[in-house]
């Protein structure tokens, strides 16, 4: 009788611990107050799987919790995202005919009426002129930067040399007074939106013909780096650089690291950039030495990735 008890006792340490390290907390001796260190040892492992289970329901508790918590503020992340982009795109829509209108009236007082100014209150006016122009182009940009958040992406193959090319093309007159040595490099085709990549090409390269234009000699090179999921693309050039210690703060809004009086701009291209980058899933960044030019690098999804079937 003693052998049968034992064998029982054993048996069902056996199941419980199986049961247990195979992850099933419920499980237990079902040893009641039966004396033995057998017995003993049965009830101490029920005893730590209760705990065990406690322990357990509490972090799925947590956990849920957690997951709540995080889908709440993600859903009042977006919420503000979306409110703040239909603020700025209706703040900036509505700012347009007010500066249309100054714009207008001034080029009226500088056209019909120079004659009756004196040369201070016509430079003064000119500075109207310009300013308004200035903050049409802002509010352009801005326009432009609101729009990208509610614009999908729509993927095809992009014949990304070509597109450079174009932009370039664009963007210069030819037989200019400027001296411009502009390569382009072959370069594998990318994923992405043609209306998105064609403007990250064209900030990029406005932007390199704009801080060489101190040089006797733009040298401006545009090429890439083919990986097995993404591409890298970059856009050189020897113009008047940065310090890369401000690195990170170009492709924030309104952020410049050269003076208005010096390059002009409105601090809005390069965040466009970024977010469009993003936007494919890539990143975006630059590297640069001052007086030593720019290197403006991003990357975007391969065609045909190597390795994937």
């Amino acid at each position: 009788m003693g052998g049968f008890f034992i064998t029982r006792h054993v048996e069902s340490l056996l199941k419980t611990t199986g049961r247990l390290s195979a992850g099933d907390l419920s499980a237990r001796t079902g040893v009641g107050n039966e004396t033995g260190e057998l017995a003993d040892l049965a009830r101490a492992i029920d005893g730590m799987a209760r705990a065990l289970k406690e322990r357990n329901d509490e972090l799925e508790e947590s956990h849920s919790t957690l997951e709540k918590q995080v889908a709440a503020r993600t859903r009042e992340l977006a919420e503000s995202n979306r409110q703040l982009e239909a603020f700025s795109f209706s703040i900036s829509h509505d700012l347009r005919a007010p500066l249309r209108a100054i714009d207008g009236f001034s080029q009226i007082l500088l056209n019909e009426h120079a004659s009756s100014l004196l040369p201070e209150g016509r430079r003064v006016l000119e500075l109207v002129v310009k300013n308004s122009k200035h903050m049409a182009q802002l509010i352009e940009d801005l326009l432009a930067f609101s729009r990208l958040g509610r614009q999908d992406v729509v993927g095809g193959e992009l014949h990304m040399g070509e597109m450079a090319r174009e932009v370039y093309q664009e963007l210069t007159t030819p037989g200019g007074a400027r001296t411009i040595d502009f390569t382009v490099a072959p370069m594998p085709n990318a994923r992405g939106d043609n209306s998105m990549v064609h403007q990250v090409w064209m900030n990029l390269l406005e932007n390199a013909l704009k801080f060489t234009s101190r040089n006797d000699r733009a040298v401006i090179e545009v090429g890439a780096h083919e990986g097995e999921r993404e591409n890298t693309y970059f856009v050189k050039d020897n113009g008047v650089g940065f310090d890369p210690r401000f690195a990170g703060k170009l492709f924030q809004v309104f952020q410049r690291l050269h003076g208005s009086s010096q390059f002009s701009g409105t601090g809005v291209g390069l965040a466009i950039v970024h977010r469009i980058i993003q936007k494919h899933g890539g990143r975006v960044w630059a590297e640069s030495r001052p007086g030593q030019g720019a290197q403006f690098f991003f990357t975007l999804p391969a065609v045909s990735p190597r390795g994937l079937s």
